[in-house]
């Protein structure tokens, strides 16, 4: 190996570190989106031909492999305590009267934060690496969600800087969803007939309590420091000096962060917040009022569940009244029906609100809202307006109750109730407003990527009848779409060029773009890559089907009724009548060192995550197994290896080290490259 290949690693990491700090710590982002995703995968390009050089820390290492099976439960060196919250500058200035009384009339400093609504965590570093994350849970032990947080780009793998990094720090803050996120992942939910979230808050806890960290991912988290745990030693005496100290590590730290000499500033100091508050990327719900001297916390204590050094401002929630005019259910492309209400428009937070979610039927009977009700509406800062609580003693004499709709909305076809959920579904698969929903999906960026199908357009050609099926698109002509409106000569040309540009498009992004349930861009690239061809997954059986890796009983479940149930056979026909039956050609593998061999990978490993070991042995043509059996090759066993390594003692399977696999296909002479 040339020692330039190691060089350009470094500099790479050291780029990519720089730009994660320049973009979430300091907000001055120098390069653009599109450079940074080139260096990135330069990097995961070098890292794959030479993974005796992959480090932990490594930029290309926040994402993990295949999903894991559950949380483990993380005990706290330090507790983790809740703060106490008040509404009123009469109890905040109480506050600040028992502070200095306890003090016996010490002068007194205080650090004015914004209170950032979401998921209190901690992470632990270790010689400057991040070795553990963890939920708050109930104070004394919570969740390890390390595999989940280290996708999130403002968590530094690895602390900056060499001087003033105690042994052990403990940094605790708050993960987030941006509000843009929010309406972006909620929007797409709505596409997909799933259930919205309800705020950012509940959004980031779902995504943080996901098994596959690869979804966590593309949700685009952030994270936030608030305090500190266990720290030794601790190398700064007050919490100003130790937010500017962390920064220069490389943690985010708060903006809008205050100092705050008497109460008088701290009263000014939340007054100053709440006027700029709506306008920030982010919901905060308060503002946190802490005491600066370290020393002074330690004197003060706690209480059973909070410290008596800090307290929380919360700003009463935007709320307004206005009318229930209507409720209207929308279809989703899954068939799944989501209530909207209607409204009178009224201003509140900020913005006009027209329309607000009622998420299902059990939450509509639970608030015992009826059509024509006065409700109060709710927009602390959410993206999505709520109804909050409906008032009977305005309601109308003859006011009618919400029901749920008996026939779909959009096309007549009775509707039919989950089993064990709120959730209300047309299973019409011809439904106008699915399809039109499906089509959306299809030609899709990520899917089929046919550019100039935009929403109005597919709406009329559904309306007319010129699309009644995916295989329709690409019986098309200009003549056809010169007949819509705002379509002339050279928009219709584009359009028909867009979608014949399609049929070059692969295996997987058709998988994609099938809307088959649970089956998302990367389980479409599992299953391309393991079956290669549509009728090969028109003849997997389900056991088959669940016995790819990444491929569990639920999503193979979905699969094979796709391809077995009336409607999805019929779509496969169609595509395939049109010429859309795209093959994936696997590369060959017979001369590989692997060929034929099925491995097993436990424990954690020095130089690999999960998903590149299993990536090298499939490049070296063997077969990535989740689990131990009379048909395993051999086990590859890390450090902290549990039932699989006794597993394969039993059968007798051997076991090889992290090393020793390296050396074994590094002896075979094979062309991949390490």
């Amino acid at each position: 190996m040339s020692p330039s290949v190691q060089q350009r690693i470094d500099h790479l990491r050291r780029e990519l570190d720089r730009h994660n700090q320049l973009y979430y710590v300091e907000a001055q982002p120098v390069i653009s989106d599109q450079e940074y995703d080139r260096m990135m995968r330069e990097l995961i390009d070098l890292e794959s031909h030479h993974p005796e050089l992959i480090t932990a820390d490594s930029p290309s290492q926040r994402v993990g492999g295949k999903p894991i099976e559950g949380f483990a439960t993380v005990e706290h060196t330090r507790r983790m305590m809740s703060i106490d919250n008040t509404y009123s500058e009469g109890e905040l200035r109480a506050f600040d009267q028992r502070v200095r009384k306890a003090l016996a009339g010490e002068e007194v400093h205080y650090v004015l934060e914004p209170k950032i609504d979401g998921v209190a965590v901690n992470l632990r570093y270790e010689n400057g690496l991040l070795v553990q994350a963890s939920t708050r849970g109930d104070g004394q032990r919570g969740d390890d969600i390390t595999q989940n947080v280290r996708t999130i780009g403002s968590v530094p793998l690895r602390l900056r800087g060499e001087k003033n990094i105690p042994a052990i720090v403990e940094i605790r803050g708050e993960i987030y969803m941006p509000s843009a996120e929010f309406e972006r992942i909620n929007q797409q939910r709505q596409s997909d007939g799933e259930a919205l979230f309800a705020n950012p808050r509940n959004s980031t806890a779902g995504t943080l309590k996901l098994l596959d960290s690869r979804i966590v991912a593309g949700r685009r988290l952030q994270f936030v420091a608030h305090g500190q745990g266990l720290v030794e030693p601790l190398p700064v005496d007050s919490y100003m000096k130790w937010m500017e100290l962390i920064g220069q590590w490389g943690i985010p730290v708060p903006q809008h962060t205050t100092f705050a000499q008497s109460i008088e500033q701290v009263v000014a100091g939340i007054e100053a917040f709440a006027k700029i508050r709506g306008d920030l990327p982010y919901q905060t719900d308060g503002m946190v009022v802490k005491v600066d001297s370290f020393d002074q916390r330690e004197r003060l204590g706690t209480t059973s569940k909070a410290p008596r050094w800090v307290i929380a401002f919360k700003y009463p929630a935007e709320q307004m009244q206005t009318k229930l005019l209507d409720v209207r259910w929308q279809v989703g492309k899954g068939g799944n029906l989501t209530p909207v209400a209607d409204l009178e428009p009224v201003f509140i937070a900020g913005s006009t609100v027209r329309r607000a979610t009622l998420h299902n039927i059990e939450q509509i009977q639970r608030l015992d809202i009826h059509l024509g009700d006065t409700v109060v509406v709710e927009k602390a800062g959410e993206v999505i307006p709520y109804i909050a609580k409906a008032i009977p003693e305005k309601r109308p004499a003859h006011a009618a109750a919400i029901v749920p709709p008996k026939v779909c909305p959009s096309c007549g076809v009775p509707v039919e109730k989950e089993i064990d959920t709120p959730y209300i579904r047309c299973v019409n698969p011809a439904c106008p407003e699915q399809l039109k929903e499906r089509l959306r999906w299809f030609c899709g960026r990520n899917q089929m990527d046919i550019e100039n199908l935009g929403e109005k357009l597919i709406d009329q050609l559904v309306d007319r009848g010129l699309v009644k099926t995916f295989a329709d698109l690409y019986r098309l002509n200009e003549e056809n779409l010169i007949e819509l409106d705002r379509m002339a000569q050279k928009s219709a040309a584009n359009v028909i060029d867009a979608i014949q540009s399609s049929r070059q498009r692969p295996l997987d992004r058709l998988l994609g773009a099938l809307g088959i349930r649970h089956v998302g861009n990367r389980v479409a690239h599992v299953l391309a890559t393991n079956f290669g061809s549509l009728s090969a997954l028109e003849g997997a059986d389900e056991a088959k089907l669940s016995a790819v890796n990444e491929i569990g009983p639920v999503i193979a479940h979905s699969v094979h009724d796709f391809f077995h149930n009336p409607a999805g056979i019929e779509t496969i026909r169609q595509l395939q009548s049109v010429g859309i039956d795209p093959q994936f050609a696997s590369p060959s593998v017979e001369n590989q060192p692997l060929a034929g061999q099925t491995i097993v990978v436990t424990g954690t490993l020095q130089r690999f995550g999960r998903n590149e070991i299993e990536k090298l042995i499939v490049d070296h043509g063997g077969k990535a197994a989740s689990s131990v059996s009379k048909k395993t090759t051999f086990l590859i066993a890390g450090e902290n290896a549990g039932s699989k390594l006794d597993k394969a003692r039993e059968l007798g399977i051997p076991i090889l080290s992290e090393d020793e696999f390296l050396e074994k296909i590094s002896r075979s002479g094979s062309d991949t490259p390490l």
